[in-house]
């Protein structure tokens, strides 16, 4: 299993369509029903955004980069940026009731 977290704030006029073409991915995730993969993406009050991947991949792949929507949210990241992404392992400490339990 890998976990990977990934940060990084919008300009404030691109937040609301960066919002927009996450809530597109989700709805393909939605109606494609990957297995092996859960995503949760949150937006903070300074128009950063956080997306949190887990894959039951032993190398880390995913089937969101596949996505249709997915890839049209990545086409214009770096315009809609103000920071860049930046993506890295992460590991659990606690969790109480926000993720499903291994």
């Amino acid at each position: 299993m890998k976990r990977t977290l990934i940060r990084y704030k919008t300009r404030p006029d691109m937040a609301d369509k960066n919002a927009e073409l996450i809530a597109a991915v989700f709805e393909e995730l939605k109606s494609a029903r990957p297995d092996g993969v859960r995503y949760l993406s949150l937006r903070l009050d300074d128009n950063s955004f956080i997306h949190f991947v887990e894959t039951d991949a032993a190398d880390g792949s995913s089937a969101i980069p596949n996505l249709a929507a997915f890839k049209t949210f990545q086409s214009g990241i770096r315009e809609r940026c103000a920071e860049p992404p930046l993506a890295g392992g992460v590991t659990i400490v606690g969790n109480y009731r926000m993720l499903s339990e291994p």
